[in-house]
């Protein structure tokens, strides 16, 4: 993987940091296809179990686009009287996103500091976000005359209400951690000092936990999401009926008449 993007395993846990502390871990080309590259990495490894994703430094998660460059881009295209830049949206952004959302294993976004426009966009799609108190949230897409991508307009009113999505994108604004919990896009608030070590543990728990059955609970919620009742049930007892069948449910269904705590396999 590029140094723009660190990439380690260990112990069933795959730790993705975006690399980049002194422009705030903003996404130029290399970082997003580093980043794009080391999710899809990590989503095909059976020996990882979950991920953790997070920012380098103390200031940023990620602020977004590299303004730098995607100016010098933009003014190529005006030059050559191409749109390629704006590609960037199918190429790199949304395969994050989804793989992400979609990958049969959980996500954590340890959000360490600032998280805007696309960087807003990965925290939204991880399963759990956990977040330092002095971490702040902005849509940022209108004040560059943009409008949303990565995800956020699908993730945000799904979190925050329709109402409050759309004049969080219309008015662009930093939003405190303390405020983002409030309102349910934050599932664990911490001190920045213990930011590292709480996000690490939440990943590492899930990574000893039943990996098949959180892939089963991302893909009924990705569904209940957009389907009407009836509909969700009948994928629930598809779901339930496949967990049934796996050794993790035979190993916690003998742990608990022995009363001793699962091991689970992922499996």
């Amino acid at each position: 993987m590029a140094d723009t993007v660190l990439y380690e395993v260990a112990d069933g846990l795959a730790t993705i940091t975006i690399n980049r502390p002194d422009a705030m871990n903003a996404l130029n080309v290399a970082a997003k296809v580093a980043l794009r590259d080391a999710l899809l990495a990590a989503s095909a490894d059976p020996g990882v179990r979950s991920v953790l994703l997070t920012g380098a430094g103390e200031r940023a998660f990620c602020v977004g686009q590299d303004l730098k460059e995607h100016t010098a881009l933009l003014a190529a295209d005006r030059e050559n009287g191409t749109s390629a830049t704006m590609s960037t949206v199918r190429e790199h952004y949304n395969p994050i996103v989804r793989a992400i959302a979609e990958m049969p294993k959980p996500v954590v976004a340890g959000v360490n500091g600032v998280a805007a426009g696309a960087g807003l966009g990965f925290a939204l799609a991880a399963d759990l976000r956990v977040v330092a108190e002095t971490a702040t949230f902005n849509t940022s897409f209108a004040g560059v005359a943009l409008t949303a991508d990565s995800g956020v307009s699908w993730t945000l009113p799904r979190l925050v209400g329709h109402g409050r999505a759309a004049d969080l994108l219309m008015f662009p604004r930093s939003v405190t951690a303390a405020e983002a919990h409030g309102w349910g896009m934050v599932n664990r608030l911490v001190p920045p000092a213990a930011l590292r070590a709480e996000a690490t543990a939440t990943a590492r728990a899930l990574a000893g936990g039943p990996t098949s059955a959180y892939a089963a609970i991302k893909e009924s919620l990705a569904y209940g999401a957009g389907h009407p009742l009836a509909a969700t049930l009948e994928k629930e007892d598809d779901l339930q009926t496949t967990a049934g069948r796996s050794e993790d449910h035979r190993i916690a269904v003998q742990a608990f008449l022995a009363k001793e705590k699962p091991r689970f396999v992922g499996r």
